[in-house]
């Protein structure tokens, strides 16, 4: 890979780090820890909190009657969503072990933590967990396919994507032929080493 695109990647990796820190040091700033994946917050901030919650009653009079009609509509992606996130499970147990590709850690993806929240209503919570259970099986999704992708066909497009997952910077250039076999065994080493480097 050019020296110039390593060193661009190397430096979008650590304004994702620096990202990181910024984000974990918003956590002080509202005063609660994650203890076994479980957020905690002090007692005094649950009571602070609880004085922005609305009630359910307003929350839905002051919905649009737009919001009303589409409300279906968005809840009936349950059960794609439910249907991709056990077919997602499934594929990783049959065909990663075939190749030596570890699967992913779906707990990973799938982050449900916003219910703890006690500005927030049942409805809002029950909103909450459902937006977070359909954006964390599509990137859990996303990511078996990504390590499929760069185990099979580790080549980049000739076309620009809107976006990138993690592995798509190492691929082999569109129509470099020359470097695409051991771009492919490279790809493949790495993504057998998904769980090590992760």
């Amino acid at each position: 890979m050019d020296d110039n695109i390593q060193a661009i990647i190397h430096r979008i990796q650590e304004l994702e780090e620096e990202l990181e820190t910024a984000f974990s040091e918003r956590k002080e700033a509202f005063e609660y820890t994650i203890e076994k994946k479980r957020v905690r917050f002090q007692k005094e901030t649950l009571r602070w909190q609880k004085q922005f919650r609305t009630t359910i009653a307003r929350y839905l009079f002051k919905a649009r009657p737009l919001v009303w009609i589409t409300s279906p509509v968005i809840y009936s992606l349950i059960v794609p969503f439910a249907l991709l996130d056990a077919w997602v499970w499934l594929y990783q147990r049959i065909c990663f072990p075939a190749y030596g590709i570890p699967q992913v850690k779906r707990a990973d993806y799938i982050v449900i933590d916003r219910q703890h929240l006690a500005y927030l209503n049942a409805l809002e919570k029950i909103n909450c967990v459902y937006c977070a259970y359909g954006n964390g099986v599509l990137a859990y999704a996303s990511e078996a396919a990504a390590r499929t992708e760069a185990y099979w066909c580790p080549i980049k497009h000739a076309r620009r994507k809107a976006a990138y997952h993690r592995w798509y910077n190492e691929f082999a250039d569109y129509g470099d032929a020359k470097h695409y076999r051991e771009g492919v065994e490279k790809n493949r080493k790495a993504v057998r080493e998904a769980d090590t480097a992760d």
